[in-house]
């Protein structure tokens, strides 16, 4: 199966929702085929519908200061962040035609990250009964997402260079007794560039939910955010 990538930059987190919502809605009248995004976004914090504003633990004037969006979202789970330094995937795939469960497609998702995160010599692992993966006992990347006629917008978020100490200002994905990490944090100087990351995740997208990929330009896709944003 083939589904066009496109890597957008830095984008609003309200923007790129917007445009997912868009292409989705495209999507499910047969008017455009399936599609991965890949996003950096500046600093906010999002509360998906299991969470719970209480776990916003920093002021809203020390948010507002620091510029630091809270931002309620229809994405499954709970509080996470995110901010430069995260690559954000949105896959806007049809689980149906993939012949994946939504269980499935989490865990292949999951998978994706498994692969890309052992590619730079860590073990990543999933735990029974929470989505994400981790590295030792912290993890490394959060997953959320929303299913509208068998197609998905949201995704996964991998902490390669992102700055950790943001983290403080909530409790992520509601847990409390493990920590959260990144590829710097554990890595050090040998952390891979960004474009090295998005290149594993390509490869293991691939491989993991057997798609051929196919560039596309981001600029089209761009230019439909400021009319959906209005």
């Amino acid at each position: 199966m083939q589904a066009a990538l496109a890597d957008l930059g830095s984008v609003s987190y309200r923007n790129a929702w917007d445009l997912q919502k868009f292409l989705q809605a495209e999507q499910i009248e047969g008017r455009r085929g399936p599609c991965v995004l890949f996003v950096e976004h500046p600093p906010v914090i999002t509360i998906g519908r299991r969470g719970n504003n209480d776990d916003v633990v920093a002021p809203r004037k020390v948010l507002e200061r620091r510029g630091i969006e809270v931002t309620e979202t229809d994405r499954g789970g709970e509080v996470t962040y995110h901010g430069p330094g995260q690559l954000v995937v949105y896959p806007l795939l049809n689980v149906q035609a993939l012949k994946l469960g939504l269980h499935e497609y989490m865990r292949a998702l999951e998978e994706v990250i498994i692969r890309t995160v052992s590619d730079f010599g860590l073990k990543g692992y999933r735990v029974d009964g929470r989505t994400g993966v981790w590295v030792g006992r912290e993890k490394i990347c959060a997953l959320g997402i929303r299913v509208r006629r068998w197609w998905t917008i949201h995704g996964l978020a991998l902490n390669v260079s992102t700055d950790l100490n943001h983290f403080g200002m909530i409790v992520p994905c509601g847990i409390r007794d493990r920590g959260v990490t990144s590829l710097a944090r554990i890595l050090e100087d040998a952390c891979p560039s960004m474009n090295e990351v998005r290149n594993a995740v390509r490869h293991h997208f691939a491989e993991v939910f057997c798609l051929e990929f196919v560039q596309a330009d981001p600029d089209p896709l761009l230019e439909l955010i400021p009319g959906l944003s209005a």
